[in-house]
């Protein structure tokens, strides 16, 4: 009879280690969420922030080369003609320029990229829209596509 009272006496038993790494776990999510909502609305760009600004252009220069070589295999394999084809390669490259620069490269004439910091990809332009528009054009877009790779890759 006594040794059955002994069992009341003993303290608890010891918590889960689950709730330690839970609690971790929720900690770590919520300084991550502090941190991702002061990057995002600070007055600073995203692309003024050393770490993140470099994994961000990185990714956009993959993801524009990653388009403009899709484009151009499709050309080349036949599923697309000059004139399409050039046109997609145009709006991806200038879709790029606006990302990496910030400036509004899909709405400017490519005479007004020429004088800019968009100069270096301004002879690819003006061959794409020569492709785009005259259908008599003999540029090869295969070979722009890859020069337009190749800018990409290169950009600054």
């Amino acid at each position: 009879m006594p040794d059955d009272l002994l069992s009341h006496l003993i303290g608890p038993s010891p918590y889960a280690s689950a709730w330690l790494w839970t609690a971790v776990v929720l900690v770590f999510g919520l300084i991550a969420w502090y941190a991702a909502v002061f990057a995002l609305t600070s007055r600073r760009r995203l692309r003024d922030l050393p770490v993140l600004g470099a994994a961000r252009d990185e990714l956009i220069r993959r993801r524009a080369v990653r388009a403009v070589r899709t484009i151009g295999n499709r050309y080349r394999a036949g599923e697309l003609e000059p004139g399409p084809a050039g046109a997609a390669v145009s709006g991806e490259l200038r879709s790029f320029l606006h990302a990496a620069t910030g400036m509004n490269a899909e709405y400017m004439q490519v005479e007004a990229m020429a004088v800019g910091k968009l100069a270096p990809a301004a002879p690819i332009l003006f061959e794409l829209n020569d492709v785009q528009f005259n259908h008599r054009s003999v540029v090869d877009v295969g070979a722009l596509s890859e020069a337009t790779e190749e800018l990409i890759r290169e950009w600054t």
